[in-house]
């Protein structure tokens, strides 16, 4: 018998058994559920089995976060309940019985940026150590940077700018590949679409605003600008789409002997005409309009009650999912403004987070049990990653939540009223310093502290009264 048959057979039993199980897959520390009918699923007995360090739904799914051994785990609960494996993909497909329209929505963005992830978070990386050695003056006497007076950082700082470049820049290329391999289309066509919206021969969308002339496909009847989309969010998800649909109806209608000729012409060819005559414009004016709003919000004299909205809400938004809808935003604010003063509030709020662990930690000092989920969980939390956190500690016990959540707001009108910038994004929790714009880094720093030292005193005050607890309760949380 394995270490972890009972638990298995306790999970089986409080999921509602097999018959309600629609797809089981497994991601780094979670299980996840589809489940045919979610209300049979007992969360307290769940969250009792002493495996199990807390359970959320997301996304239509059931997820049962096990920890580092969830892949044994895993193994040993498929074996036992005698249910098939199901693949991350499948799973999502099955989830969509219960989803409703807004959560498809935002399922379909996180479907597009997670792949995407590991690579803007290495741009972010790439770009903030650009900014110490190239823009902070920290030699002679606060005069120089360091590629001022180092030939091989110099050469470092414009060789790094490769990849910077190829991943921010040529962001489309990644986002319509990303499309294409969600919809199950030809992942090769949709890196071919996105090339042709970042393409060398077109004007760069940098260089629009200050160009004398915009250079034209002239076809006698009819002229098209030639204007490339680099760093363009919209313009590439609307092509990726039309390219994907387009493709899926090809298939269906073009017989099997010759699709591989005429699909993929008939398929690529008119999406690119498309996408740089309707949806190019079109995603570029609605996506000027959202970094506007957003930007003019946070700039007005009244930027600082939507910095506090923002920072407050946040992190239920992960619990939600929403929160993948700011990544389009900070993408579209980057593209636009040369920088995002949203992603720094992020950033804060994943501070905050592991903020309130970390004071729970202090608080069940003597809970060995515990720390083998609290330290890792706040670890994680400090390099950006706040789920083990939130779902393993701050909303079982539901106070330390809250006071992270009050103090991602406090942090977030300070890097606001402050105008913080973040140059780049992917870049979360302590290592987020790296990606603002160097001016702005000591306040950012000082932002930093204020997202670690409220939350922490604020835990240890809640878990000393019932004041914390209540509020907590009112926001319906628990």
């Amino acid at each position: 018998m394995s270490q972890y048959t009972d638990s298995a057979k306790e999970l089986l039993e409080h999921i509602g058994g097999k018959e309600n199980i629609a797809a089981v897959t497994h991601c780094a520390t979670r299980m996840r559920f589809v489940l045919n009918d979610p209300s049979k699923a007992n969360k307290e007995k769940i969250e009792a089995i002493k495996l199990v360090k807390g359970t959320f739904t997301q996304a239509g799914q059931f997820q049962v976060i096990i920890g580092n051994e969830v892949a044994t785990f895993y193994n040993e609960f498929t074996k036992m309940a005698g249910v098939q494996e199901t693949t991350k993909d499948d799973a999502k497909v099955a989830a969509k019985q219960n989803m409703n329209f807004l959560q498809r929505l935002i399922a379909h963005l996180a479907d597009i940026f997670t792949p995407l992830i590991p690579a803007l978070v290495v741009g972010g990386l790439i770009l903030g150590f650009r900014n110490v050695i190239g823009d902070i003056k920290m030699l002679e006497d606060g005069t120089k940077s360091l590629i001022e007076v180092s030939q091989f950082w110099a050469g470092a700082h414009a060789f790094l700018w490769l990849i910077g470049e190829a991943i921010f820049h040529f962001l489309p290329v990644g986002i319509t590949w990303a499309v294409a391999r969600k919809m199950g289309t030809t992942p090769i066509l949709g890196i071919v679409l996105g090339i042709t919206l970042v393409s060398p021969q077109l004007l760069n969308a940098y260089g629009v605003a200050g160009a004398e002339e915009i250079p034209v496909w002239d076809f006698g009847f009819a002229q098209i600008d030639m204007i490339g989309y680099q760093a363009q969010v919209i313009p590439a998800i609307l092509a990726g789409f039309v390219l994907a649909y387009l493709e899926r109806w090809l298939r269906k209608v073009v017989p099997n002997s010759i699709s591989m000729i005429v699909v993929p012409f008939f398929a690529l060819v008119p999406t690119v005409l498309i996408a740089h005559t309707v949806l190019g414009p079109i995603g570029w004016q609605i996506g000027s309009f959202i970094s506007d709003v957003v930007y003019s919000g946070l700039t007005s004299a009244f930027g600082w009650i939507f910095a506090a909205i923002f920072g407050f809400a946040y992190a239920p938004l992960v619990i939600t999912g929403l929160h993948h809808m700011t990544n389009a935003i900070d993408l579209q604010l980057m593209s636009e403004l040369g920088g995002t003063n949203l992603w720094p509030m992020i950033a804060l709020s994943n501070i905050a987070q592991g903020s309130a662990v970390l004071s729970m930690i202090y608080i069940n000092r003597k809970n060995e049990e515990e720390k083998q989920v609290s330290v890792p969980a706040t670890i994680s939390c400090y390099l950006g990653v706040t789920e083990p956190a939130m779902f393993g500690i701050n909303l079982k016990y539901g106070f330390p939540f809250l006071a992270a959540m009050l103090g991602s707001m406090a942090a977030a009108v300070i890097s606001v009223a402050s105008g913080v910038m973040a140059n780049s994004i992917g870049v979360g929790g302590l290592p987020g310093i790296l990606s603002i714009q160097p001016q702005h880094m000591l306040t950012f720093a000082i932002a930093m502290l204020v997202a670690i030292v409220v939350p922490f005193l604020l835990t240890i005050v809640f878990s000393k009264t019932n004041m914390g607890r209540n509020a907590f309760k009112r926001f319906g949380a628990r």
